[in-house]
């Protein structure tokens, strides 16, 4: 792709005309307007037209032509749902861009410039019963910016709080910090969920855990979750906090908590993930399986979270 993105782009939608990518859009529109920063719709063409299986079929004369009207359609057609969505005055925010090259590794250098990068759960070429696509997995995975994948499922409750899962690793301490921002930007409150547990997945003790009384567990885990909002509801003071602290994994109760949520932040992996792990199988399993948006919070290079608690 052209190098050319030396400016930040604000926030970015990726496109392609399927239910979830129009979703998607209104969605980033609306974001784009809460923040005040500008939003860019992308469509990616494949740079070679052909069709890969266990053989490669050449498209016909006339592909090309067709395959760049049409992403002209979808781009024009994204514009004009966004534009519907911000502020008149901010129309000339919302711009287009179509781009050459490997959906995911595009995106993935979009990402670098911009402050959120959002896209459908599922795209043109998915099946209809899959849980992710391969666009929305590949940026959930490898994306150098926070991600927001966009279900298109339900309709979204605008008075809902924003969820967040807080378990003290730095990407959860961003999920929190965009988190607070989005719920004041939104006016609704924030569900501060944390979930500690001293048992296994199959219900069997963890090596060196000793029986010790659970309310005194829960005394200290109450402690850790007070210490982690602390700062920043000092900073939102208009954002009220609701902490929910339950011993249980965390994926399901998170999941629990979103069925009456607008939005859920989540940690690109958590405490208990490997450094180099990728996507952690909370983040995973909600990005996955909610039915309302999800931010991945995927720590920039370089970014520490304003405060540190």
């Amino acid at each position: 792709m052209r190098d050319t993105h030396t400016e930040r782009l604000g926030i970015v939608v990726a496109v392609d005309g399927s239910p979830s990518s129009t979703a998607a859009v209104e969605w980033a529109a609306r974001d784009a307007d809460l923040r005040k920063v500008p939003l860019r719709i992308v469509h990616v063409m494949p740079s070679e037209p052909v069709a890969e299986g266990w053989y490669s079929v050449n498209m016909p004369d006339g592909f090309s032509q067709w395959q760049e009207e049409y992403a002209k359609q979808i781009v024009s057609d994204a514009h004009k749902l966004a534009e519907s969505h911000v502020a008149p005055d901010r129309a000339d925010q919302v711009t287009t861009e179509i781009l050459g090259g490997a959906i995911v590794h595009t995106l993935v250098e979009l990402s670098e410039h911009a402050e959120l990068i959002a896209v459908g759960c599922r795209g043109q070429g998915t099946v209809a019963g899959a849980l992710l696509g391969s666009v929305s997995s590949g940026l959930a995975h490898h994306a150098r910016c926070p991600v927001a994948v966009i279900h298109d499922e339900q309709p979204v409750d605008a008075q809902a709080p924003v969820v967040v899962g807080v378990d003290g690793s730095p990407t959860s301490e961003l999920a929190t910090e965009i988190a607070f921002d989005e719920a004041s930007r939104r006016g609704v409150g924030l569900v501060a969920l944390h979930a500690w547990t001293d048992m296994g997945r199959l219900g069997i003790a963890k090596i060196g855990w000793a029986p010790i009384e659970w309310r005194n567990i829960k005394v200290q885990e109450e402690e850790v979750l007070a210490e982690r909002l602390s700062g920043w509801s000092e900073r939102y003071p208009d954002v009220e906090v609701t902490r929910v602290l339950v011993s249980d994994e965390p994926a399901p109760r998170l999941l629990e908590q979103a069925e009456n949520a607008q939005l859920v932040v989540v940690g690109s992996h958590g405490r208990g993930a490997v450094p180099t792990t990728l996507l952690g199988s909370v983040s995973r399993t909600v990005v996955n399986s909610a039915r309302v948006p999800v931010i991945v919070a995927r720590v920039p290079h370089g970014h520490r979270p304003d405060h540190q608690v």
